[in-house]
């Protein structure tokens, strides 16, 4: 008796009759737009020219989702750089034959690392702003994004968890199991929900806003955590854990970095001068 699971099985989006809107890029749609608003409340705020947020929804949308997908290449599946280059940045395969696949594999830590390459090109060229300035404030929307996307991995029955061997869980029929699993994509999306309300608390409510740095380094601490935590309860998707030994995933291995980043900017905003 599966008392405490349920079956998951999603239709892959809406059907239009000419279309089909695929539930995971509608949740990257309104990630985008939600953060979008977020930001321009944050620029109004701040008193700077809504053309600068229109240069930053670029940069960003750039970013996300180029970091993202070359994250996945070089950290979970490198062997496509030799055998299917193409299909790197375009959304086909071309090995073993030619397939229109849509935009797939994408990884977090690639994502954040085009973050802040994009936001030191546009601190610099647009802003004219300390880089940390700018990274302490789009963190807050770049947080509910990824609640979005982590429940279009479940809508994709992708990202899964580990089986639970009992019956709590979620059984997940295209996959074709009969079992319950973590609902991992779910547990990651409920931890970004906490770290969106604690980043944007501190931004509206408290000073810390003016420690450059600050808000970026405990963002960083907490995502990366949350991130930490819940691999334990997912099934393994590759990388180079097993050079590195099987205690962690590799999305732990990457996470661990983020984290020790984190906590120097936030001890290195304490002892530099406020805005």
């Amino acid at each position: 008796m599966h008392i405490l699971s349920f079956i998951w099985d999603p239709s892959e989006g809406i059907d239009l009759g000419f279309f089909l809107i695929r539930y995971y890029s509608l949740m990257f749609v309104i990630a985008f737009v939600l953060g979008w608003f977020i930001t321009k409340r944050i620029f109004k705020n701040e008193n700077l020219s809504l053309e600068k947020l229109d240069s930053l929804f670029i940069y960003m949308v750039i970013a996300i989702l180029l970091g993202a997908r070359l994250g996945h290449v070089i950290f979970y599946q490198s062997e496509l750089i030799f055998e299917d280059p193409i299909s790197i940045l375009l959304p086909i395969r071309t090995v073993p034959e030619f397939e229109y696949t849509g935009f797939q594999g994408l990884a977090s830590h690639g994502a954040a690392i085009g973050v802040i390459i994009a936001m030191f090109i546009y601190s610099k060229k647009v802003l004219k702003k300390n880089v940390l300035w700018i990274l302490d404030r789009v963190v807050i929307p770049v947080a509910s994004g990824a609640i979005f996307v982590r429940i279009g991995n479940f809508i994709n029955s992708e990202i899964i968890g580990k089986p639970t061997n009992s019956d709590f869980g979620v059984i997940f029929k295209q996959l074709n199991e009969d079992f319950a699993r973590h609902p991992a994509q779910l547990y990651e999306s409920a931890g970004y929900v906490i770290v969106f309300l604690i980043l944007w608390f501190i931004y509206w409510k408290t000073e810390k806003r003016k420690q450059l740095g600050y808000l970026f380094g405990l963002f960083l601490v907490l995502l990366w955590t949350v991130r930490f935590f819940v691999e334990f309860v997912k099934e393994s998707q590759g990388g180079f854990e097993s050079a590195l030994g099987q205690s962690l995933s590799t999305g732990q291995w990457l996470s661990i970095p983020f984290i020790i980043a984190g906590i120097f900017f936030m001890v290195q905003s304490s002892k530099k001068p406020t805005e």
